[in-house]
């Protein structure tokens, strides 16, 4: 994928919208809730189908509550064997790039949800973007893609919907 674009032949384009995506949403007072609600929005107006994981509900639900989330806009992705065996080699190459001791993985490896939900984008091939604002995400995604290349990119909420999709917002 080359710029920012939505247009994928024969499927509806898709995004997979993680967490603090979420977080900012549904807060009025943080200070990228308006970024989020615009990008919400426009997904919505360009038929861009929005999807949670089930980690990402997980990950909510620790301080927020199922209710809140607007499941009826939300396609849900649950974690899968696929999506299992697709973690191991993006934590694999994570760990070698944040330079983890071999030692710290054992007895077991503690995979981040990060290389989690980065494993399901990269396999449905409907999703061309991973929305995000936690800097973590975009550090992890750097380091995987010192050594993998995924077959989405990221979207920073941080920077306006407009400046991203080159839209003048008169």
């Amino acid at each position: 994928m080359t710029g920012y674009q939505i247009l994928e032949e024969d499927m509806m384009p898709s995004v997979l919208l993680d967490t603090s995506f979420f977080i900012r949403l549904l807060n009025d007072t943080d200070p990228m809730h308006k970024n989020a609600m615009d990008y919400f929005r426009y997904f919505l107006e360009k038929e861009i189908i929005m999807k949670i994981s089930t980690i990402s509900i997980a990950e909510y639900c620790v301080k927020g509550e199922i209710s809140d989330l607007p499941l009826k806009n939300l396609q849900i992705t649950p974690f899968n064997l696929d999506h299992a065996t697709k973690t191991g080699e993006f934590a694999k190459a994570i760990f070698e790039e944040n330079q983890i001791n071999q030692e710290r993985l054992q007895p077991r490896a503690i995979i981040p949800n990060d290389s989690k939900l980065f494993a399901q984008a990269d396999l449905d091939s409907s999703i061309n973007y991973f929305v995000t604002s936690d800097n973590r995400s975009k550090r992890t995604y750097s380091n995987l893609l010192k050594q993998i290349t995924p077959k989405f990119e990221i979207l920073d909420i941080s920077i306006p919907y407009n400046e991203v999709f080159g839209i003048l917002d008169f």
